[in-house]
């Protein structure tokens, strides 16, 4: 019983339990008779499921092996590099398939080892690059969809439209403004990225962003970018004030009626800027979703999608050429992942890689140095998700733990626990 409280609950929460059931032991008993337990027997290996988890983020890392026909973990080592699996492989019967990321390092442990197995590279990080590629090139083609519902709303707006007011430049706006100059300022001084930060009090990180724009207008635009949950809403806020409704809480009411989910004080905040002027404010353009919004519209089912979100992505995609030819290429490769047409790879690369697009055909130019096992991945009905939610339970414990526990106590916890 005090095995099974420690492999549970690990040293001081067993410790705890063990005293209420009338079993007291120490934590360090718990622990030594969990570090006492043999490990589990474990036979050939036909299909191995293989990736990294962090023992301590950012420091060390370490690699779980997990047997994909029973779908249980077999093994834990340090280390995520090649070596570390060929070494380890090297001690076992050679399985016949290896599932797993797409790094490159236990691609050449694998092929160290076990040169026989037929590598397999997972569809879930397979699309998990995708969804980054489709990322970039949506907040790319963007900017020229803003001016395209822009140049629209201009069309159907009267031939005098009403007067600009003087907006105060956003807060945000004005101290990016601000660092970027200052940057350079002191980067034509002379002094090192590391100095500036220290200056300024900034990441380093955030200087060698400054430092690297010529300008600070990409900076500016990319934070205009950014999400507000008044976005759709600023044509009706304007229209009211321009007809004199200046009051937040009546214009809250308004656009809540129209599906604003805010408080009342974001319509104050976003109203502050008119409040000192008495003429009236330009109307403006619809602003296009957001980056996020987008992606996740192309990247999801058609059948899983809400009738409004596919009715914006309908909209968006007759409105920019980019984001058409975008969706096309995701629900081709998406036809070739759940149908297991591996064979039709090569076609859709060399579609894509051709593109203007560029995020995308990057993508699917870096498939090529992988291309046996993506096709695979793409073919057999292997992949790693099992793998996965084992990674997810090692998280678990290691919270458990407090990370305070070594990797031989977490093997142990990971191979003898039952599921």
């Amino acid at each position: 019983m005090l095995i099974a409280i420690g492999l549970e609950l690990a040293g001081r929460a067993g410790t705890r339990l063990a005293r209420q059931l009338g079993l007291p032991a120490s934590r360090d008993t718990l622990l030594r008779l969990i570090r006492r337990l043999p490990d589990p027997p474990a036979g050939p290996i036909a299909v191995l499921g293989v990736d990294d988890f962090a023992v301590r983020r950012g420091h060390r890392y370490g690699t779980v092996m997990v047997d994909l026909q029973t779908q249980r973990p077999i093994d834990l080592i340090e280390g995520r590099d090649g070596d570390a699996l060929a070494a380890w492989l090297r001690e076992r019967p050679c399985p016949g398939i290896i599932c797993r990321d797409r790094a490159g390092g236990y691609a050449e442990g694998a092929q160290q080892a076990a040169p026989e197995a037929l590598q397999v590279a997972d569809r879930f990080h397979l699309w998990q690059n995708l969804g980054q590629a489709v990322e970039k090139d949506v907040s790319a083609a963007r900017g020229d969809l803003a001016a395209a519902l822009a140049a629209q709303a201009d069309t159907q707006r009267s031939s005098q439209p009403p007067p600009t007011v003087n907006q105060r430049e956003l807060k945000v706006v004005t101290r990016t403004r601000r660092h970027h100059a200052e940057v350079h300022r002191l980067l034509a001084e002379g002094l090192s990225k590391a100095a500036i930060g220290r200056e300024l009090g900034l990441h380093p990180a955030t200087v060698r962003k400054f430092a690297n724009a010529a300008t600070a207008d990409p900076l500016i635009a990319k934070n205009q970018q950014r999400s507000s949950i008044l976005d759709g809403y600023h044509e009706h806020l304007h229209r009211r004030w321009n007809d004199g409704i200046r009051n937040a809480t009546q214009l809250t009411r308004e656009i809540t009626a129209l599906g604003y989910s805010g408080t009342e004080q974001q319509v104050q905040r976003y109203l502050r800027r008119f409040r000192t002027n008495t003429r009236q404010i330009a109307v403006p353009a619809p602003r296009p979703p957001s980056v996020r919004d987008i992606t996740r519209w192309i990247m999801s089912d058609p059948a899983n999608l809400a009738e409004q979100d596919m009715t914006r992505l309908d909209t968006i995609q007759k409105r920019s050429d980019d984001l058409n030819r975008l969706t096309r290429h995701v629900e081709a490769f998406a036809l070739m992942m759940t149908r297991r047409e591996g064979h039709q790879l090569d076609s859709w690369i060399s579609t894509v890689e051709t593109d203007s697009l560029t995020a995308i055909a990057s993508f699917a130019r870096n498939l090529r140095r992988d291309i046996d096992a993506v096709r695979n991945g793409l073919t057999l009905p292997y992949s790693s998700g099992p793998v996965e939610g084992h990674v997810n339970r090692i998280k678990m414990l290691k919270r458990q733990m407090f990370g305070r526990a070594n990797l031989d106590l977490l093997r142990k916890r990971v191979l003898l626990q039952t599921n």
